[in-house]
């Protein structure tokens, strides 16, 4: 319901002004930290396999701690557990792979697990030669609101300060959202005379520390850099910009950024490091990153203060002194022994499997996975398809590649569309408690929260299928319809009558008579628009109304396509 205050100025002539006066999320989380407000025992996970990575949750939450994850499927979500606010608008999001953890907290690596490197880690840990500071010395802090970037450039000037140098810290928070750009200019010297100006100026910085990729490749760090002066340690993972909550399908460009570090100090002078990976499953907290990169950077001799002065400065700040001593200390190790921090971060880090990149690696695992998702002869349909479209490439466009994979893709996309019984496979197979006891520990349960075709209520508004919580008891209950996968696409499915399900199949048939006829006047002058066409249909991500959106929309772009297919005339304008 609209705000009581709204319809009473509606009918006032003339400017009119509304003022919400709350607390946001971002400063409850806040206050979280520091005990003084109520912190529920409660988390969110997404079970990626379920995910269709349509964005809905971004869209009903706004959300940046909802990211992608990159999978050899496409771009699935998942939740920052870091970065979360626990305002939990993301369960709005009409799909059925969030799952609340009730009493849970984010899996920490243990301790047996150490005994990789030592029984301590880091008492054997060499003293780096650090710089004499005997000139002004300029770091340039680089990431992102909401992660102590400032915090990294205070500790620095009170390091600098206990020990008698010179020290200017000059912060830009831009408007300081979360995951906004945030840059700390610090700049050091013998004395505060040595030091006129705060800021650090083109190719002035010795130092870029950057707690983030996306910032430090921006054209005002990178201004910042000289070849020959400028050492470079930077966060290797990718952390999408706020942007990515309205556009969840942005190219994120993780290659092109280090090209461009690389470029501007040189392949010698940068060091990448994956630092939100490793401390996240060390610590269970990606804010741990930025005294991660720290530590990293100081181990390198590149941070010309003494160990007893940041460990000091550490203690004033006054907020969580012995992990923030821990932290370090592992970006320490980290630049000390690699190989040891990621023995003892495995157990809890996130990996993926490669991507599947060559043809026959993408048709071979989609084949293994259509198999599971109902038996082989279903996968069996696929095969034949897809080769058939590469001899026809082959054939017709042999200077040309891509289409053949672009329908490997979209085919197996449509094929495995995910019906009461995929979900069930897919929350009972194993992999789903594997991945949410590498996340959390602790005694914890689970709910789930779904929108059963067969049984949910309809919003009487919208006529949309509406959402609600299921306990831990619905966990046992995926198996049921798992086990009667084979009746998918019989008589016998009773899921199968439903308009969405019908809808499915027939975009299977659909899209192979598309490719059909593309493949009739295919030609290495229309390849690409091909290419777009056979592409189109992997947006038809989502549940329910929001797949039927995505459907609409897809089936739109790709009747454009196909005109201008039929018309060579205009496939020009089309490709652009």
């Amino acid at each position: 319901d609209p705000d009581p205050g709204q319809p009473e100025l509606r009918d006032i002539r003339g400017l009119t002004v509304l003022v919400y006066d709350q607390t946001g999320a971002a400063k409850n989380r806040r206050r979280r930290k520091r005990g003084t407000f109520p912190d529920p025992a409660k988390r969110v996970f997404i079970n990626d396999a379920v995910c269709e990575g349509c964005g809905d949750c971004s869209d009903k939450s706004n959300c940046v701690s909802v990211k992608p994850l990159e999978t050899e499927l496409g771009r699935k979500r998942q939740i920052d557990q870091s970065n979360c606010n626990k305002d939990f608008s993301c369960l709005n999001g009409f799909c059925p792979s969030f799952v609340s953890v009730h009493g849970g907290t984010p899996a920490k690596a243990k301790r047996p697990q150490l005994k990789v490197v030592a029984d301590d880690p880091f008492a054997q840990l060499p003293m780096p030669s650090l710089r004499p500071l005997s000139e002004a010395y300029g770091i340039l802090v680089t990431g992102i609101g909401g992660t102590g970037v400032i915090t990294v450039g205070a500790l620095i000037g009170m390091a600098a300060h206990l020990e008698g140098k010179g020290c200017t810290v000059l912060d830009f928070t831009g408007l300081a959202q979360k995951n906004g750009a945030v840059m700390s200019h610090v700049r050091l010297g013998p004395k505060r005379e040595d030091l006129p100006a705060v800021r650090t100026t083109a190719g002035g910085a010795n130092l870029v520390l950057g707690c983030d990729m996306v910032v430090a490749a921006s054209p005002a760090a990178l201004s910042r850099i000289e070849p020959g002066v400028t050492r470079a340690v930077i966060n290797g993972y990718m952390t999408p910009v706020a942007a990515f909550v309205t556009n969840g399908d942005m190219d994120l460009g993780a290659e092109a950024m280090m090209k461009s570090i690389r470029d501007a100090a040189g392949d010698e002078a940068v060091s990448f490091v994956d630092g939100t990976g490793l401390a996240t499953a060390i610590l269970g907290d990606s804010i741990a990153t930025n005294l991660f990169m720290l530590g990293y950077a100081w181990q390198k001799g590149l941070v010309p203060l003494s160990f007893e002065a940041i460990e000091r400065a550490i203690e004033l700040n006054g907020v969580a002194i012995e992990t923030s001593k821990r932290t370090f200390a592992w970006g320490r190790l980290a630049a000390h022994n690699i190989a040891a921090v990621q023995a003892a971060a495995k157990p809890t880090l996130r990996s993926e499997k490669p991507v599947a990149r060559t043809l026959p690696e993408i048709v071979a695992k989609r084949v293994e996975l259509l198999t599971a998702y109902q038996d082989a002869a279903y996968a069996e349909r696929y095969r034949p398809f897809v080769d058939k479209v590469a001899a026809a490439e082959k054939a017709n466009a042999p200077a040309r590649r891509g289409l053949a994979e672009a329908v490997a893709r979209s085919l197996y996309k449509l094929m495995a569309y995910k019906d009461e019984y995929e979900v069930g496979r897919l929350y009972s197979d194993g992999e789903f408690l594997k991945k949410l006891s590498s996340q959390f520990e602790g005694d914890y349960t689970l709910a789930f929260h779904l929108a059963p075709p067969l049984f949910a209520e309809r919003d009487p508004t919208t006529g949309q299928l509406k959402k609600r919580e299921y306990g831990a008891w619905v966990m046992p209950m995926f198996r049921v319809p798992a086990s009667l996968k084979r009746l998918r696409g019989t008589k016998l499915d009773i899921f199968g009558y439903s308009e969405e399900r019908r809808m499915e199949r027939r975009l299977i048939g659909e899209y192979q008579a598309t490719i059909e006829e593309v493949l009739a006047t295919l030609a290495q002058d229309n390849h690409a628009l091909a290419v777009q066409i056979a592409s189109v249909r992997e947006t038809m991500r989502g549940f329910g109304h929001v797949k039927e959106k995505n459907v609409k929309a897809a089936r739109e772009r790709e009747a454009s396509l196909l005109a201008a297919y039929r018309n060579p005339a205009t496939q020009s304008v089309a490709a652009e």
